[in-house]
């Protein structure tokens, strides 16, 4: 039957996708790299920058390879080299490129970084940093993360007038709707007193002419004591 043949085709091939799937997830989820939140980070011309990196893996490491580059749309260049041992050393440097860079990160007490401090910037030095991590332990899996620097001649100042202004709306729109609130809570409270009193008004007047009318239950209807 051609058809049975083909649906049993069809079903391997899921098979076999699936497997191979079950294969590479661990190692998709396995080695990460983080340069932080910020794509692009400012620093000022004759000052230093920190460039952040930090590495993970569920299945640790050992003589771990990590390196940096930097590139720009004519240049490209590995700028540091070294290599972690395991979990309870620290990096070693094995090449170096610019005496103005200097690793600042650690990898013992499962910190895993392996930042890098650039001093003495200069407006050259703007351009694309990646941060590249190979883990033997994964069968050599590499990855990485890049964050571009931007030197400038002074930081500007950010403009946060139009954000104080939206800010400034909220909070008085906020504060317009709890003082609704708190006004309604308290008319509703002085109209449930008001209608507790004239409750009140109206049992006592109620009482007051069964008494007058010498109605059931009134003191009319107490008899005098007898004299003896």
């Amino acid at each position: 039957m051609p058809g049975a043949g083909g649906r049993g085709a069809a079903r391997a091939r899921w098979l076999g996708t699936g497997l191979l799937g079950l294969f590479l997830l661990p190692v998709s989820l396995s080695l990460e790299v983080s340069v932080g939140k910020a794509t692009t980070i400012y620093a000022v011309n004759g000052t230093e920058i920190l460039l952040p990196c930090t590495f993970s893996s569920c299945f640790g490491f050992q003589d771990l390879h990590f390196w940096w580059s930097y590139n720009t749309s004519d240049t490209f260049r590995t700028l540091i080299d070294g290599t972690v041992k395991n979990e309870k050393s620290d990096p070693k440097v094995k090449f170096k490129n610019d005496d103005r860079i200097t690793l600042e990160g650690s990898t013992k007490e499962k910190m895993n970084n392996i930042s890098i401090l650039l001093r003495n910037l200069e407006f050259s030095d703007t351009g694309k940093y990646t941060c590249h991590v190979q883990n033997p332990k994964e069968n050599n899996f590499q990855h990485q993360a890049t964050i571009f620097l931007q030197v400038v001649d002074k930081l500007e100042e950010v403009d946060n007038t139009v954000t104080l202004i939206i800010l400034g709306v909220v909070g008085g729109v906020i504060g317009l709707l709890i003082l609704i609130l708190l006004v309604k809570k308290f008319i509703a409270f002085i109209i449930k007193k008001t209608q507790e009193k004239k409750k009140e008004c109206l049992v006592s007047s109620s009482g007051n002419d069964n008494t007058e009318n010498g109605l059931p239950g009134s003191k009319a209807e107490e008899k005098q004591p007898t004299k003896v």
